[in-house]
């Protein structure tokens, strides 16, 4: 009886099509280097990375410079039309959500935050942001001390200051920019030091008054997409609201 012969990349593609569908790496999770796996399956890079192509055809992995592949799927996507927290932007799109506090404390205010709020001491919290189960997002958030005396840490774990603060807010301005991962943020987002990011710097004003609120998110470039809305679109086709950093 004759016996077939498998070829090897297909072996490998079979066996990370199984370990990506039996859940080991969910979607948006990075895979193991092409090293890694090299060493992992005795194969040479040159074919781990045949395999690697054949789930990219398949549309089960993709790949982007700076990360390295990753398990395909749908993106963390946030519009920026409304004043709205990361959690209620994941729910409504069938995501489950959670944060955890890293840091909560008293602090006297960087720099740029006691330019922004006027104030010489903040409540600083630093949060780790995740979306069924997986970092997305690393925020830190800056509070007057007299609007954050009176929150806890268990507070700012389940609800938003938005819901927390004694204060009707009345909009918010958000710039976005990239970056690369320090290792800070490579550890608490699990991607490699370099990798691309988006950094997105929101300062929440109250109604009527000045500025209450100062927020940094950082997000994983491969995950994440921001969404704008543009009803009357103008005659550039340029990019609306762009603006060049000196």
């Amino acid at each position: 009886m004759r016996q077939v012969r498998t070829i090897r990349y297909r072996e490998i593609a079979d066996e990370l099509r199984r370990r990506v569908e039996g859940g080991e790496f969910s979607a948006g999770r990075l895979l193991p280097s092409e090293a890694e796996l090299s060493g992992a399956y005795s194969a040479s890079r040159v074919t781990v990375r045949k395999a690697l192509e054949a789930l990219r055809a398949e549309g089960l992995v993709d790949a982007r410079q700076g990360f390295g592949w990753f398990v395909a799927g749908e993106t963390v996507r946030q519009p920026l039309a409304r004043l709205a927290t990361i959690e209620a932007q994941l729910e409504g799109s069938g995501r489950r959500s959670e944060r955890r506090i890293l840091d909560f404390g008293f602090v006297r205010a960087p720099a740029r935050v006691r330019r922004v709020l006027g104030v010489d001491k903040v409540l600083q919290v630093r949060r780790v942001n995740l979306a069924d189960g997986d970092p997305f997002a690393r925020v830190t958030v800056w509070c007057p001390e007299a609007l954050g005396a009176e929150l806890s840490r268990a507070q700012v774990q389940q609800r938003s200051f938005y819901d927390l603060l004694p204060v009707t807010l009345g909009g918010a301005v958000q710039t976005i920019g990239a970056a690369a991962a320090d290792e800070r943020d490579a550890v608490l987002l699990e991607i490699p030091v370099g990798s691309p990011v988006l950094v997105c710097e929101r300062i929440t004003s109250e109604l009527g008054g000045g500025a209450i609120l100062m927020a940094e998110y950082v997000f994983p470039g491969h995950r994440t997409e921001f969404i704008v809305d543009l009803p009357h679109p103008e005659a550039s086709i340029a990019p609306s609201g762009l603006r060049l950093v000196e």
